[in-house]
């Protein structure tokens, strides 16, 4: 064999050399690397000596390698991407959504910033109880949802409160929530903030969903769209984890992943034979009356309602936030006459109230001895016989059951008794004459029916401003105090009795109407809430904050025996709220008669610059617990 024989692969151990040496090597295949050949004179390295380099086989039969050919660039489709948070901002804004409430922080502040740029309009709180408030009575005023953002953990649990609020009341909010990365949380890895906030949620709220896919996104926010508004409203959570946020899809499959959410809420129309029932019962009644509850304000069902009422001829009692559905001056309302017209009905049709600690359960002595049959009408099944029996179930949605038994009553209606309308319209007359005094009087320090009687010639006077009001006194008195003349422009604690919703309220409330608000707040509640005098500033809303300032919680009279710390519920004397609104721009005064009061709340709101009004109450006019003292038990013992 010579050395060319040699040097040149073989196909097998069989193969001639002839063949081997005859056989081309492929121009495009790499010169195969060989160890130079010992008989080239290389001497056999000895055991544990370095082997020869290696060089690569030569073409020896005159055979030059092929130059390569150059390679052909990879063709790389760019595709236009979007992510979690352009899509979380897509789906809110196909459905219609274009304000969101919450406080900046991680892992959201992006998207926050992002909604802003993409034409949203994103308000930021200094915290997210009065975000997630704020985005509750957005829900209420506009029956679309209300947008409530908030980081994890304790941001979270800030804006869950406010969610649970929503749902007792029936307001329709989504509150959406950066959260942990779930392999860590469900392994207890210690994240940071680190918490399950999905299950936490769940029995607070309607519906609780989260999403793990930015494909995902569309479906989950129509699914928290249609949970909050249809049926009887409320709050929905969406748990969004912080990677889901930059997820990453093309931009085409993202936009058809959204969903536009198509008939949310939709009509339900109560039974014929139900609607029969009632109007049989109604027709037995010889002293009948009507309750209107926050639900038959939040329908905006407002004609069917005042034409149901004047046909009927039905004395009507309003609850406070049903208020102004028809104006409290109305002939038929018996909001002065209440306490008579609960003891002495024995016909009552609820229209979206329910018979819970508002209503004394439908039972006792506020109900009187008369005995009473209930006609309810509530789109929630569930919600009859909640205390008590109910003679007329009606299932269905307020506008739907009002129109079915106002065509009911069309034609040969009899009226109710003239001597039930009298004695109702005279219980009016005596009240209200007994109040008048009361509210005229012009004292200084003021008490709290003076201090009301000069906020209730305002609203009088400008019936399209938003009245937002809380406070034990303040918020009791008040409701009974200051006419209400349109549906949805008094907002207050609602359910739950709650503390801490004025300024949350008063904001969402100028930015969804555009109208002026005024805030009538206890200063206790008010301390709740209050640093958001900044947020009002900073948007430069036109919202005039009255705090009526006596200096304690019911009243700032308490001392503590032992002579060591204030009372437990007294504040600091002398206290000048007005000063935190002039802090950051805003307007301050204090007054101290009701003359003042009304000249300070007027020049704000001509004005429309945020302001405060410090009005100074007189520490000891305020009653223990306001108007519900009953549920504050109160220890009999004394130690010795």
């Amino acid at each position: 064999m010579n050395i060319l024989t040699a040097m040149i692969p073989r196909k097998s151990a069989s193969a001639s050399v002839e063949e081997s040496v005859s056989a081309p090597i492929p121009a495009s295949t790499p010169p195969a690397y060989l160890p130079a050949s010992y008989p080239l004179g290389i001497s056999k390295p000895a055991s544990g000596d370095k082997a020869p380099a290696f060089v690569p086989a030569a073409y020896p039969l005159g055979i030059e390698a092929k130059a390569p050919a150059a390679a052909t660039p990879a063709v790389t489709e760019v595709s236009e991407l979007t992510d979690g948070f352009h899509l979380v901002i897509d789906a809110l804004k196909l459905n219609g959504i274009d304000t969101i409430y919450g406080v900046p922080g991680i892992p959201i502040t992006d998207l926050g910033r992002l909604a802003q740029a993409q034409g949203m309009r994103v308000i930021s709180f200094r915290h997210e109880q009065n975000a997630g408030n704020a985005a509750a009575i957005a829900g209420y005023l506009t029956k679309k949802p209300g947008i409530c953002l908030t980081v994890s953990a304790p941001g979270f649990l800030n804006g869950l409160t406010a969610l649970a609020n929503a749902t007792t009341n029936c307001f329709p909010m989504i509150l959406i929530s950066g959260s942990s990365e779930r392999e860590i949380v469900d392994l207890q890895q210690g994240d940071y903030e680190e918490m399950d906030q999905l299950a936490i949620a769940k029995p607070l709220c309607k519906a609780a969903f989260r999403v793990l896919h930015a494909a995902d996104v569309g479906i989950a926010v129509a699914r928290a769209i249609r949970a909050a508004v249809s049926g009887r409203p409320g709050g929905v959570y969406l748990d969004l984890p912080a990677k889901l946020l930059s997820q990453t899809l093309a931009a085409t499959t993202g936009q058809k992943s959204l969903v536009k959410v198509i008939d949310a809420a939709p009509v339900q129309i109560p039974g014929r034979d139900a609607v029969n029932r009632a109007l049989d019962v109604l027709r037995s009644a010889k002293r009948p009356l009507i309750i209107f509850g926050k639900g038959a304000a939040y329908a905006q069902a407002d004609d069917a309602v005042r034409s149901f009422v004047e046909k009927s001829g039905i004395p009507f009692l309003p609850m406070s936030m049903a208020k102004g559905l028809l104006p409290d001056t109305h002939p038929q309302c018996a909001g002065a006459a209440r306490s008579t017209v609960l003891k002495d009905s024995d016909v009552v049709v609820l229209v979206g109230a329910r018979l819970n600690w508002l209503l004394s359960h439908g039972k006792g002595k506020t109900w009187g001895d008369a005995p009473k049959k209930f006609i309810q009408i509530d789109i929630e099944p569930r919600e009859m016989d909640s205390n008590i029996e109910i003679a007329a179930p009606l299932v269905g949605d307020i506008g739907s059951c009002v129109a079915a038994l106002l065509d009911g009553i069309e034609g040969g209606w009899q009226q109710p008794p003239a001597e039930w309308i009298s004695a109702v319209k005279a219980k009016k007359e005596e009240n209200i004459a007994k109040m008048a005094p009361r509210l005229m009087n012009n004292k200084s320090p003021m008490d709290f029916y003076g201090a009301l009687g000069a906020l209730r010639t305002v609203i009088k006077e400008r019936p399209d401003a938003i009245l937002v009001n809380e406070g034990a006194n303040t918020l009791d008195l008040a409701r009974g105090v200051i006419d209400m003349y349109q549906p949805r422009k008094r907002l207050d604690v609602g359910t739950w009795g709650i503390m801490g919703i004025g300024t949350g309220f008063a904001v969402a409330a100028a930015i969804e109407t555009g109208k002026p608000v005024l805030a009538i707040e206890g200063d206790s509640a008010f301390g709740f809430c209050g640093m958001e005098v900044e947020t009002i500033c900073r948007y430069e809303l036109p919202v005039c904050i009255v705090v009526f300032n006596n200096d304690g919680i019911y009243r700032g009279t308490d001392v503590d025996p032992t002579g060591r710390d204030p009372g437990t519920t007294v504040f600091v004397k002398g206290s000048r709220y007005d000063k935190m609104m002039e802090a950051f721009g805003g307007v301050g005064a204090t007054v101290s008669t009701p003359d003042e009061l009304k000249r300070a709340v007027d020049t704000a709101m001509d004005s429309g610059r945020p302001t405060l009004i410090n009005a100074l109450i007189d520490p000891a006019a305020g009653t223990e617990s306001g108007r519900i003292g009953n549920l504050n038990p109160q220890s009999v013992l004394k130690k010795k």
